[in-house]
């Protein structure tokens, strides 16, 4: 019986395929822990932009902070299985964030 190894995906840059190839199983793994975060990163980063880009802005609720500009959105970041509002906006290529409080599970 052989083994065939996986193929990887057509749009995939050779160098990168090379590079994977080379790799310890230990390094591949690490490799796909942090390509998924990058992911949720860079789609996180693609929703702020689309929502600072919308010409329909949302009334802040009243309790927004002195410290938070009025463009930011409220996002849910799930720690330690627990889920929490954080305040969230862009400012020039970085994305900040600020905790708002948990969420309420019966919301």
């Amino acid at each position: 019986m052989s083994y065939e190894p996986p193929t990887p995906p057509a749009d995939l840059a050779t160098e990168i395929v090379n590079t994977l190839n080379r790799s310890s199983p230990e390094q591949l793994r690490d490799v796909a822990t942090y390509a998924e975060s990058l992911a949720e990163h860079k789609e996180r980063e693609s929703r702020l932009e689309e929502s600072a880009d919308q010409d329909d802005v949302k009334e802040q609720p009243d309790e927004l902070p002195d410290d938070v500009p009025a463009k930011a959105t409220i996002t849910i970041k799930n720690i330690n299985e627990n889920r929490y509002y954080y305040w969230q906006w862009r400012d020039g290529e970085q994305v900040k964030s600020k905790y708002k409080s948990p969420v309420n599970p019966d919301e």
